[in-house]
């Protein structure tokens, strides 16, 4: 290499030097660099000593800068040395050949979240990542030597940090291929916190979703959550994230309750309506219905006015829902002034949104104008959908009723509608409209109809006409993007899947804004904790009599994950002593979490409850006897007897409760002491922890004596551990936060979107953190003057830090969104066009997919089901039928020899033809099948696929929903079945009577 080429070098190593000394490894380097003098190099060594290797890269950046000895060529040596200790990165700003700025700055949003979530990060299993990266390239084979090193002599956290130091070192690609080893490693909670989406918290407010084939048989609406629609997908993963498990006390059965018990459903939204009419028949409160807007709303509704669709993305609290409802008066009364009909529907995806736009919107500020009504699943069953719609201008519903509705006019049948019915389709929360969620399946018919009317008008036919598109949403995220550019992409994405012109937004001016005031209290680490120390121990004896070895500490999502992945391989193998101890180490996990966050006492009833429980299935009497109780079953409940005592102690003693519930309770007493009227609501992980803290609130006589009166408000899904709340138990407890009978709120994520709670002054967020939309939404429910936002954490937690990532991404958010709105039009329709093509294309294929599966479904004989407890033989897929496409039912006299039937209270739900009020159970081991459902007076016992090992062909599976099996089961024949039920019934009175 010339002379003229170590010049230039020189001048390359100053310009990019505060670049280089963070990528440059410099101990094993030296080692290659012979042009080097020897004591230059015991310099370096001992800066890298005594200061680091940043400050021992830089002194060798002005070593060789300023050194005039370099024998020529040494620049060459220097760039091969870099690339064999690999720092190929830095190799490629010392030969000037930096990467794009964009390209830069992606890999610099990389690093700075790599920093962020590094608390989280060095739990992972080290030494199994760093076998991965090895392979992948992202490590060298010293690397990986000193890596292990380290976790040998410092242990995992140690070898975790020095991995991704050494990871962020590597010139840019190596984020995407650091995820993908995470998810081989089965990481995948951390893959999810890197990737930007929500932590696997199921909680549902009433959100009906209904999938063919998949509704319980203890509710004809199922309602499940709002998150799992959640999922952000970037586009710089390839690999799909699947969650192994979810949290115990907040995972959604498919086999679900709807929200309303009884008949409480039949005057849902009755209550209230008597004040409405008084209103409304009043003339002198008709000024009260005049719809004012202030000049910034009317500036983001001037291009709906225009008749254009659009998406307007305003902070909580600034009035989304009252710029719609002008909307809606303004478009309605334009159509009758052209003659023309005018029909609007409003979409919302929580049952509890319908009736708060009807009652506080649309209902207060056009019923006096125009015919308004509100349907959810509830009132579905009592009305036929197309006829409110043919009787009403403006219609209020959940959006998988219309979905539902709209898939049975393409199927032919006389009771759907058609997109074509409705002039102003508004949706509120449209953020979620992406892949997978209820609203891009109404959009997807949209952008379809769309396509297909542009190839009507080429042959000058009539198109078919649709509705305008009006979105609010208060943030539609970055969907997981680490990059601007990325960012901008899913604002795009979102404003394609609502075909909109344009998304409008406002900056507001300070004195507008009413952003909360922001802190994050940080709570000591834990310094003893011996009620977890003992809950540590019972689990190593339950690791050594199942020869378990956890991956892991545990308490973590890791562990969770790992014992989870161990159960369900157990039940495939048929192995019984692993399956329920797997079973057993998950509930001790989640108490050890439980402590964590909420008090010892609470962890210990949530096992002691489980165990007492367990015991009650195993001790059922019927005229055969009892079930069995194997010897492992016998090991685990004496193991938890013998330490109950122990537990109990150590619960009694607050010096030993964690120092985040301390924090909480300061936070409390001071927002309610300094406040005049305080109001508020803490959000929390889960559905037991939001119970358990309104307990200790209402328990605590410090918090009555500042006037505290707290509640709970939790989802409407069905689950195994935590009963759920019903839409009117959900109605009641937010109208008592209304009036103020209630004061403080401790929710679940379920009250994070869209419920409008006003004069909220503080909002905690306790030891919880999701993504950036979950954040912006918890922290717009302080709407009130002089609010405040807190996130309680324990210090070292990584809460804090994630926080932080969001704060970023909010950032990055709020930049997108103006970029988008600056864009060149042309290029703005072009790639909106894209998107849409693409999004019909994968519809195309999907649809293809799903009738070549239909196809290919093969007979019931080709599977047989076993007790995912006790293996026991169950029934052959013969004896299966399905209940109206959707209930799997075994009525055989073999199959009711094998369940016994126990009462489940939760389970009171009656529902047209059927109703459910029993859960049915394997008699050999006690584990749950299913429900016992009557269905036109037919005892017909449900099974859930959850609860059973499917042997399909050789294999043996698991299944969480009946539709991944691609097997064709028969209609139930009731007359079939009700002419033998008559002719048993017939032969026992013939009996009788001689």
């Amino acid at each position: 290499m010339s002379c003229d080429k170590d010049a230039e070098t020189r001048h390359t190593l100053d310009c990019f030097r505060d670049r280089l000394k963070r990528l440059i490894q410099v101990e094993p380097l030296l080692d290659l660099l012979h042009f080097l003098e020897p004591d230059r190099k015991d310099r370096i060594k001992a800066k890298f000593r005594e200061e680091g290797n940043i400050s021992a890269a830089t002194l060798l950046i002005d070593e060789i800068i300023h050194s005039k000895n370099c024998e020529q060529g040494w620049s060459r040596e220097l760039v091969t040395a870099l690339e064999t200790v690999g720092c190929k990165h830095a190799a490629k700003y010392v030969l000037n050949s930096p990467p794009e700025p964009t390209e830069e700055a992606e890999n610099d949003s990389c690093v700075r979240l790599i920093d962020l979530l590094q608390l989280t990060l060095v739990n992972m299993k080290t030494a199994d990542v760093c076998a991965h990266c090895r392979v992948m390239g992202l490590l060298t084979q010293e690397d990986q030597e000193n890596i292990l090193k380290l976790i040998e002599n410092q242990g995992n956290i140690g070898g975790a940090r020095l991995l991704l130091k050494r990871l962020v070192k590597n010139e840019a690609g190596w984020f995407s291929k650091f995820l993908q080893a995470l998810e081989d490693t089965e990481h995948h909670e951390l893959v999810r916190e890197l990737r930007g989406e929500p932590c696997n918290e199921d909680e549902g407010m009433s959100v009906e979703t209904v999938e063919e084939g998949e509704q319980s048989c203890s509710s004809a609406t199922v309602e499940t959550n709002m998150y799992s629609s959640m999922s952000l997908l970037p586009p710089v993963l390839s690999a799909n994230s699947s969650l192994l498990s979810e949290d115990l006390d907040s995972s959604v059965d498919s086999s679900g309750l709807g929200a309303c018990a009884d008949n409480e459903e039949v005057d849902m939204y009755k209550e209230g309506e008597e004040e409405d009419l008084t209103e409304d028949d009043n003339p002198s409160e008709e000024s009260k219905r005049d719809i004012v807007l202030r000049d910034y709303q009317m500036e983001v509704a001037r291009p709906a006015l225009e008749e254009k669709n659009i998406i307007i993305c305003l902070p909580t609290g600034s009035g989304k829902t009252r710029v719609a409802v002008y909307i809606t008066k303004e478009h309605l009364e334009k159509r009758k002034q052209m003659g023309q009909p005018g029909k609007v529907v409003v979409l919302v995806n929580k049952v509890p949104l319908v009736e708060q736009h009807y009652k506080a919107e649309f209902g207060r500020f056009l019923k006096h104008q125009y015919s308004v009504e509100r349907v959810s699943g509830a009132s579905q069953l009592k009305i036929s959908f197309p006829q409110i719609i043919e009787q009403n201008d403006i219609i209020i519903c959940t959006a998988q009723i219309l979905e539902n509705s709209l898939a049975k006019a393409k199927n032919g049948d006389e009771d759907g509608i058609k997109l074509s019915q409705f002039t102003l389709m508004v949706i509120d929360e449209c953020h979620h409209t992406k892949k997978g969620g209820v609203y891009n399946h109404i959009m997807i018919r949209y952008l379809k109809q769309k396509h297909q009317n542009q190839l009507l008008k080429k042959q000058e036919k009539s198109p078919v006409p649709l509705p305008q598109i009006l979105g609010l949403t208060a943030s539609p995220g970055v969907g997981g993007a680490m990059s601007q550019q990325r960012a901008e992409e899913h604002i795009l994405q979102i404003c394609a899947n609502l075909d909109a012109f344009t998304i409008k937004t406002k900056t507001f001016e300070e004195e507008e804004a009413k952003t909360p005031f922001k802190r994050i209290a940080r709570a000591e680490e834990r310094k003893e904790d011996p009620f977890g120390d003992v809950i540590k121990k019972i689990m190593d004896e339950i690791h050594e009599h199942a020869d378990l070895k956890p991956l892991c500490e545990p308490g973590i999502q890791n562990y969770e994950q790992w014992v989870v992945q161990k159960e369900q391989n157990a039940a495939k193998e048929e192995n019984q002593k692993v399956r329920v101890c797997a079973e057993h180490l998950r509930q001790y996990n989640e108490a050890l979490h439980q402590s964590n966050t909420i008090r010892m006492s609470d962890a210990f009833r949530f096992l002691d409850k489980y165990h007492n429980e367990e015991l009650k299935t195993k001790s059922i009497a019927d005229e055969e006897g009892t079930v069995t109780i194997t010897d492992t079953e016998r090991f685990l409940f004496t193991l938890f007897k013998d330490n109950k005592a122990k537990l109990q102690e150590l619960m009694g003693k607050p010096q030993y409760e964690n120092n985040s519930l301390a924090q909480l309770k300061t936070n409390i007493l001071k927002e309610f002491s300094t406040r005049e009227r305080a109001r508020g609501i803490i959000f929390t992980r889960t559905r037991l922890s939001a119970i358990a803290l309104c307990q200790w609130i209402q328990e605590n006589p410090k918090f009555d004596e500042v006037g505290v009166s707290a509640s709970y408000l939790i989802g409407g899904g069905d689950q195994s551990v935590v009963k759920p709340m019903t839409a009117a138990e959900q109605k009641d407890v937010l109208n008592k936060f209304r009036d103020g009978q209630i004061n403080l709120l401790i929710a679940t994520t379920v009250a994070e979107e869209g419920l409008d709670i006003a004069e909220c002054n503080f909002v905690i967020r306790y030891c919880l953190v999701t993504n950036e939309i979950a954040m912006i939404q918890a922290r717009g429910r302080g709407r009130a003057e002089d609010s405040s936002y807190t996130l309680v954490a324990e210090a070292g937690s990584g809460v804090a830090e994630r926080e932080s990532v969001n704060e970023y991404r909010e950032k990055m958010m709020s930049k997108a969104i103006a970029k988008v709105c600056k864009m060149n039009r042309a290029d703005y329709e072009k790639k909106i066009r894209e998107f849409q093509m693409q999004a019909i294309m994968e519809e195309k294929v999907k649809i293809k997919k799903k009738q070549q599966k239909g196809m290919m479904k093969e007979p019931p004989s080709k599977i047989s089901l076993s007790c995912r407890q006790c293996s026991v033989f169950v029934c052959s897929g013969e004896d299966i039928e399905k209940i109206e496409n959707m209930h799997h039912v075994n009525v055989t006299t073999q199959f009711s020899k094998l369940i016994t039937v126990r009462e489940n209270a939760s389970l009171q739900e009656r529902l047209l033809d059927y109703e459910t009020n029993g859960v049915i159970a394997c008699k050999n081991c006690g584990q749950q099948w299913g429900s016992m459902m009557l269905y036109k007076s037919i005892e017909c016992p449900c099974l859930h696929i959850k609860n059973f090992v499917v042997t399909y062909g050789s294999k043996k599976k698991t299944f969480s929903k009946w539709s991944e099996l691609p097997i064709k089961f028969p209609a139930f024949d009731y007359t079939q079945h009700a002419d033998l039920l008559v002719e048993d019934s017939g032969e026992e009175e013939d009996m009788e009577t001689d």
